[in-house]
């Protein structure tokens, strides 16, 4: 398991190909490359909320087969580690969107609420969540709070796979007259294309403090993996539908909501 520390084994300390190439060569938009991504990445190992499993692949609701599985859930019962990771996120905010360029905070069902009232407390800012769906009774509300039209909205989930469920929050809010133009994840998986290019064609940009390509530097750095851990994990980050295909996982139906 990723989450307790292993030895390093003899070949660990030679392995040639770093998270961060491709065929020998570098590759950028990887990992963030940031001091947040890589404090981040190593407080989520820590905390146990990354595990390693490349011999009893984790099987996800899209059928794909992954040697390692994320859940960003558990950083909201460790107090030191959630502190860190939200002033993390807090600053990356800041910096690259701008805290006087947002009104009001969202976060989406169910994951994402909890990091939004914390950073919506942290910049002192309205906070409002949005369901999957409207509640289907009383006043059939998707979004619960209050949201005045025009506002800019920032909308914050724990994660994004291929970012599916992100487009359906996006819509709500649009629906609600806010304007939305910036979504914030704690994890981006950072392999899927479709995640950038669905967010980019509703015309919102994806922020997020570590990837996958992080924490694979991390976990060899402070070895949370064992060296079978890190190349298969590797390979999976490489070429993700092809490892999943040799190890017992179906191609994802071709939908765009197809995860988060």
């Amino acid at each position: 398991m990723a989450t307790k520390k292993k030895s390093k084994s003899p070949g660990a300390a030679t392995r040639k190909t770093p998270p961060n190439t491709l065929n020998g060569k570098v590759v950028s938009g990887r990992g963030s490359g940031t001091t947040e991504s890589r404090d981040t990445a190593r407080l989520l190992l820590q905390i146990e909320a990354i595990h390693c499993r490349p011999d009893n692949p984790y099987i996800f609701t899209s059928g794909r087969a992954s040697p390692v599985y994320i859940d960003c859930r558990k950083i909201i019962s460790f107090p030191e580690a959630r502190a860190k990771i939200m002033s993390h996120a807090y600053r990356l905010i800041g910096k690259q969107i701008g805290w006087s360029k947002i009104d009001a905070v969202a976060g989406g069902e169910t994951a994402g609420i909890p990091f939004a009232a914390f950073l919506a407390a942290l910049a002192k800012k309205p906070m409002v969540y949005v369901r999957k769906q409207p509640k289907g009774f009383g006043r059939m509300a998707q979004i619960e709070g209050d949201l005045k039209p025009g506002k800019r909205v920032l909308l914050v989930e724990d994660l994004a796979t291929d970012g599916g469920s992100k487009v359906v929050f996006i819509d709500a809010l649009k629906r609600a007259d806010a304007k939305v133009t910036d979504c914030f994840v704690i994890f981006h998986y950072g392999i899927f294309p479709q995640s950038v290019e669905l967010l980019a064609a509703a015309g919102v940009k994806l922020h997020a403090l570590a990837t996958w390509w992080d924490a694979l530097e991390a976990a060899e750095k402070h070895k949370y993996f064992d060296e079978r851990g890190l190349s298969e994990t590797h390979a999976f980050l490489e070429a993700p539908d092809q490892w999943s295909a040799r190890h017992g996982g179906r191609q994802p139906a071709p939908r765009p909501m197809l995860g988060r």
